[in-house]
């Protein structure tokens, strides 16, 4: 059974930084990438950043310039470093690590972190 820990959240003040981690556990076939998705309420949920296990990167076009994605293979776990903070950002931040292809494709969810940039 995959797992995912996600560490790193926090309040921070508008254009200060935060780094989240996740770690993913158990036995991942197939990977493919991984990532974070955030959700702020009242929101859609929306990428923030994907890299793949050829490590291409994406990014949401909100984040792109200010955030940097990530992987460290051996330990199974992607990283987010995000600066240039504004209040925007806040919300609950959600990595996953995707695996398979096409109608294969599946996705495993860390719990969520919250970030939180006060004005």
């Amino acid at each position: 059974q995959v797992q995912l820990e996600e560490s790193g959240g926090g309040l921070v003040q508008t254009g200060g930084s935060l780094r989240l981690s996740c770690a993913a556990s158990g036995s991942i076939d197939a990977m493919t990438g991984m990532g974070w998705y955030r959700q702020a309420p009242g929101k859609q949920r929306e990428l923030v950043a994907h890299v793949t296990v050829g490590n291409i990167t994406d990014y949401g076009d909100s984040v792109a310039g200010r955030f940097t994605i990530s992987r460290d293979s051996a330990k199974q776990a992607v990283y987010l470093q995000m600066n240039s903070l504004n209040p925007e950002d806040t919300a609950v931040y959600y990595c996953y690590v995707r695996t398979g292809w096409a109608t294969d494709e599946t996705d495993y969810w860390g719990q969520g972190t919250q970030v939180t940039v006060s004005s």
